[in-house]
């Protein structure tokens, strides 16, 4: 299998059409009690990535006029009915492509509610295509089960994922690591693939890795780690780095690692949050960070001064991380970016 088409994925920080986002759905929430909160949470994130490129907001029938009604002096905001089962359209949505002479497609991933952990998923299945048709967009389906927010790449040849995810027996059991590879090579276009080893602790998703790494540029990357020899985190994020600083990238760059230090613990009825700065998102010229408050409040700063610093002319727009992450996860898992 080569590429198709010549396609491949940009960096997320190239500049967007578009973000998409998909509404929450009550029925699937783990805490359902929690709606008006979480819904609150999305509407404060619409309004924040509409202040720097328009957003398509996917909602239910039922929940269209709500919704309508809450961005309905927002100009940069739509609303588009499509039916879905949960909220996150970074792993359910397509993920778009492009070419040498600028031509678009979405992929269309096989999606299987992470591991077949939240039932129904079928009408999540279906959200790509539908997308895809929607905006009169190529579609390429890819016959492996992925989620978006399981990679991240440099636009310039190089992938990072974790082991932890792909090479879990609940996606894609008959296939190899190698075959896994190779699938990522030819619908991305990418030439090489960085292996982590596991996403940070608690993460329900089986080690998503944009909670734990992403690229500010090619040759570097963003890393959140752990300084408490004591939490679990600590070993995962310092074997992770040792991976990082021994590797080189499609183009034979070493890595230059830049570290943000976590947000303090917080459990929810016995379970971890996974809190991360690291699901940050690119808008045009800013970035959407969720920050955590509380006893959080001196991480946030030292998150929004690293960002800052990395990305000196952007705008580093926070909002209440909170709000979502009881769901399980937040900013980066609920946006798609259209290019």
């Amino acid at each position: 299998m080569g590429k198709i088409s010549n396609m491949y994925m940009p960096p997320e920080w190239v500049p967007h059409k578009r973000t998409l986002i998909s509404w929450p759905v009550k029925e699937s929430m783990v805490f359902p009690d929690d709606y008006d909160v979480v819904t609150n949470g999305y509407q404060e994130l619409v309004t924040a990535i509409s202040e720097f490129e328009p957003v398509t907001v996917i909602v239910n029938e039922a929940d269209v006029a709500k919704v309508n009604e809450l961005f309905s002096l927002n100009n940069n905001v739509e609303v588009l009915s499509i039916e879905h089962n949960d909220a996150w359209l970074r792993d359910n949505g397509p993920t778009f492509v492009i070419n040498e002479a600028g031509e678009k497609a979405g992929i269309n991933w096989i999606f299987n509610a992470w591991g077949e952990k939240y039932a129904p998923w079928d009408l999540d299945d279906n959200v790509a295509p539908k997308i895809l048709k929607h905006f009169n967009i190529k579609q390429i389906d890819a016959p492996i089960v992925m989620e978006g927010g399981s990679f991240h790449v440099d636009g310039e040849g190089t992938l990072i994922t974790t082991e932890e995810c792909l090479l879990h027996p609940n996606r894609n059991p008959s296939l190899s690591k190698t075959e896994i590879e190779q699938h990522l090579k030819t619908y991305l276009g990418v030439e090489k693939i960085i292996w982590l080893k596991r996403g940070l602790s608690g993460d329900e998703t089986d080690g998503h890795v944009d909670n734990i790494a992403c690229y500010a540029a090619p040759g570097k990357v963003i890393m959140q780690v752990c300084e408490d020899k004591h939490d679990e985190n600590y070993e995962i994020t310092q074997e992770n780095i040792t991976i990082l600083e021994n590797t080189t990238d499609a183009k034979g760059r070493r890595l230059e690692v830049i570290q943000i230090n976590q947000p303090p613990k917080v459990m929810q009825q016995s379970q971890r949050l996974t809190l991360s700065y690291l699901n940050f998102y690119f808008v045009n010229d800013g970035i959407i960070l969720p920050v955590f408050g509380g006893t959080a409040e001196e991480t946030d700063n030292q998150a929004i001064d690293v960002l800052q610093q990395v990305f000196p002319n952007r705008k580093i727009r926070t909002i209440d991380g909170m709000a979502i992450i009881k769901e399980g996860g937040n900013v980066h898992c609920t946006t798609q970016q259209m290019i």
